[in-house]
C-alpha cells in the first residue's frame, strides 16, 4: 500500500512512473488502466509508442466504447465529464460518436454539444438522428435554465400610476402610504398609524424594440454561439420584440427566419473559417428601421481577419443613427473571454459598450437598455 500523496502522483504520472512510485492494483489498478487508455495518447502525439508492459492496455483489451462504460462506473460524475470532454475534444475518439449505444452512455452537457456541432458533417448516417436527440436534450436544458432568467429580467417595471391588490414588499409604495396617513400621526407614540396601505402594480412590457444579434461562428466562439441561439429563441417569444440573427465568418448566414428552434439554428453553423466582422455588421445595418428602438449586439472575439476600416465605418454609422451598440466578447457560463483589446477599445471609442458576461447578466443588461 502506498501513501495517499504517492498514490495521487502515481495516478497522475501513469504507468511510466512504476519504477519509482510502484504499480497499482485492485480498484486503483482499474483507475490507472482507464486513465492510461485515454492519456497514453498524449505520448503517441509526441511520437512515443507505448510499450505493452504489465500495466498496459492494448487495443485487444479495451476499445473506446468499453472504456466509456468503465470510466463512467469508476469515476465521480464531475471527473467523468472531464475525461469525456478530453476523449472527444483533445484525442478525437470519434468511435464514441459513431455508435448509437455509445451515445446513450455519454453525459449530455454543453461541452458534448460543442463536439457534436463540429462532428455533425462527419457522422455516420445511422447515428445522425441519435446525435440530434442528444444535442436537443442539451439545448432544452439550457433553454429551461435561461428562459426563467430572461423572463424575470423582462417581466415588467413598476407602474406608480396604478394601484395593485398584490401586497408584497417589492411593490410597497411607502411614499403614497405616508402621504395618505399623515392625518393619523400619533404625537404621543411618535408614529403614523396607517389605515390605508398602497402597493404599486406591475405592467408587462410591450416594447417596440428590435434586437440584432451578429454572431461570430469561428471555433473559439462556440459557447457564445450556443447561448446566442438560445437567447434569440427566448427573446423572439417576448411581446413587442423583433429579433434578427446573423452568423458569420468570412461568409454570412442569416438565420432570422428559424429562431424558434435553437438546434436548427446551430445546425446551420459550419465551424471554422476566417473572420470578416465588418462585412457582417454592414449586412446587419439593413435591419435598422428606428435607431432609438434598436439594439445591435456583436458577439465576437474582435479578431478581425479583414481590414477593420469597414467595421469601424459600420459602427460609426450605427452610432449616428442612435442604435444601442453592445459588443460581447463571451456568452459562456463562466464569463471568461479572450479578445482583441485594440479593436474592442476602438469600438468603445465609437460608442459601443464592450462586455464579457454570463448569459443571465447579459439578459439583465439588455432589459436595462430597453427600459
Amino acid at each position: 500500500m502506498i501513501d495517499r500523496a504517492r498514490r495521487r502522483w502515481r495516478l497522475a504520472l501513469g504507468r511510466y512512473a512504476n519504477e519509482r512510485l510502484g504499480s497499482l492494483d485492485g480498484h486503483d489498478g482499474q483507475l490507472d488502466r482507464s486513465l492510461d487508455f485515454l492519456y497514453s495518447r498524449e505520448y503517441q502525439k509526441r511520437g512515443i509508442k507505448p510499450g505493452r508492459g504489465p500495466g498496459s492496455l492494448d487495443p485487444t483489451q479495451m476499445n473506446a466504447i468499453n472504456w466509456l462504460g468503465e470510466a463512467r462506473s469508476l469515476f465521480p460524475e464531475s471527473v467523468f465529464e472531464v475525461l469525456q470532454d478530453h476523449a472527444l475534444d483533445r484525442y478525437g475518439l470519434s468511435d464514441l460518436l459513431n455508435d448509437p449505444k455509445a451515445l446513450d452512455a455519454l453525459e449530455p452537457n454543453q461541452n458534448l454539444l460543442k463536439v457534436l456541432l463540429g462532428f455533425q458533417g462527419r457522422a455516420q448516417p445511422q447515428v445522425k438522428d441519435k446525435l440530434r436527440e442528444v444535442a436537443k436534450k442539451v439545448i432544452d436544458e439550457i433553454v429551461e435554465r435561461l428562459r426563467t432568467q430572461v423572463q424575470r429580467a423582462f417581466a415588467g417595471r413598476k407602474n406608480r400610476f396604478r394601484r395593485s391588490n398584490i401586497q408584497s414588499a417589492a411593490n410597497f409604495d411607502w411614499r403614497a402610504t405616508v402621504r395618505a396617513n399623515l392625518k393619523n400621526y400619533d404625537p404621543e407614540r411618535e408614529r403614523i398609524i396607517a389605515d390605508r396601505v398602497f402597493f404599486n402594480s406591475r405592467e408587462r412590457r410591450h416594447l417596440p424594440w428590435r434586437v440584432i444579434l451578429c454572431v461570430d461562428q469561428s471555433g473559439s466562439m462556440t459557447d457564445s454561439m450556443i447561448h446566442a441561439a438560445v437567447m434569440a429563441a427566448i427573446l423572439s417569444g417576448l411581446p413587442g420584440v423583433a429579433v434578427n440573427m446573423v452568423l458569420f465568418d468570412t461568409s454570412i448566414v442569416d438565420v432570422s427566419e428559424r429562431l424558434t428552434d435553437p438546434l436548427e439554428t446551430l445546425l446551420s453553423v459550419q465551424l471554422g473559417g476566417g473572420t470578416d466582422i465588418g462585412r457582417a455588421m454592414t449586412y446587419c445595418e439593413q435591419f435598422v428601421e428606428d435607431g432609438d428602438r434598436t439594439v445591435m449586439v456583436l458577439i465576437s472575439d474582435f479578431y478581425e481577419g479583414a481590414s477593420p476600416r469597414a467595421l469601424y465605418a459600420s459602427v460609426a454609422r450605427l452610432a449616428e443613427q442612435r442604435v444601442k451598440l453592445i459588443g460581447l466578447a463571451a456568452l459562456d457560463s463562466d464569463g471568461e473571454a479572450e479578445y482583441d483589446t485594440l479593436i474592442a477599445g476602438r469600438l468603445a471609442d465609437l460608442g459601443m459598450s464592450i462586455g464579457a458576461m454570463t448569459p443571465d447578466r447579459f439578459a439583465q443588461w439588455l432589459a436595462e437598455i430597453m427600459q
